[in-house]
């Protein structure tokens, strides 16, 4: 009986996975410099999210079929699917806007769009460098910058619903921005968990 493979292409995967995210958050940027122009914006993220799925799937099922992987297989599978959650939280603001039809929102939007794009490429940048613990101080900067980037979105988050209450007299705004508001927020979150996992996979190997 042949034994299984050794290693796979795990880190081709993670790539793939974190480029599709981070493409992903500069449409989300797009989407709010323009709510009245955000379809074809929301419809690219959709189809990223799809792309990811397929990208989680495999790299699930590769990890079943390897004998010997690049580190510990609850770290790969934990790994894997803390990033396709940034994906599906993406995903989400879109439907949000749609569903809920949402067509004005305040400044803070773009801050926090802002600051998903930035969590995203720095998380495709500790990424693209996972394969290689000789560049474990680079990958645990990196990580650093992202938990920093996420309490910065903290922030933002915290004013956005401070002027939403204060300023907005119309309750259904108010519902409808504040989950719009949330779903960005959660995506800073779902990227410092992935650096989180970076790290600690980092911290083992090394």
């Amino acid at each position: 009986m042949p034994l299984l493979p050794r290693e796979g292409r795990f880190f081709e995967y993670f790539n793939q996975h974190a480029t599709l995210a981070a493409t992903a958050a500069g449409e989300l940027v797009a989407v709010f410099a323009d709510l009245a122009a955000a379809e074809p914006h929301g419809k690219a993220i959709q189809a990223a999210e799809k792309q990811a799925d397929r990208i989680t799937h495999d790299t699930v099922h590769l990890l079943h079929q390897t004998f010997i992987t690049p580190f510990d297989r609850d770290q790969i599978h934990a790994l894997i699917n803390a990033m396709d959650d940034i994906l599906d939280l993406m995903e989400d603001v879109v439907e949000c806007l749609f569903l809920y039809d949402v067509r004005r929102i305040g400044p803070q939007a773009q801050q926090l769009a802002g600051l998903c794009a930035a969590s995203t490429a720095k998380v495709r940048d500790c990424v693209q460098m996972l394969a290689s613990m000789k560049n474990a101080a680079a990958i645990l900067a990196l990580c650093s910058e992202i938990d920093r980037l996420e309490s910065e979105a903290d922030g933002v988050f915290r004013t956005a619903l401070s002027t939403l209450f204060r300023e907005e007299p119309d309750a259904k705004e108010i519902i409808k921005q504040k989950e719009v508001y949330l779903l960005l927020e959660e995506v800073t979150d779902r990227c410092e968990d992935v650096a989180n996992l970076i790290e600690g996979i980092v911290l083992e190997s090394a």
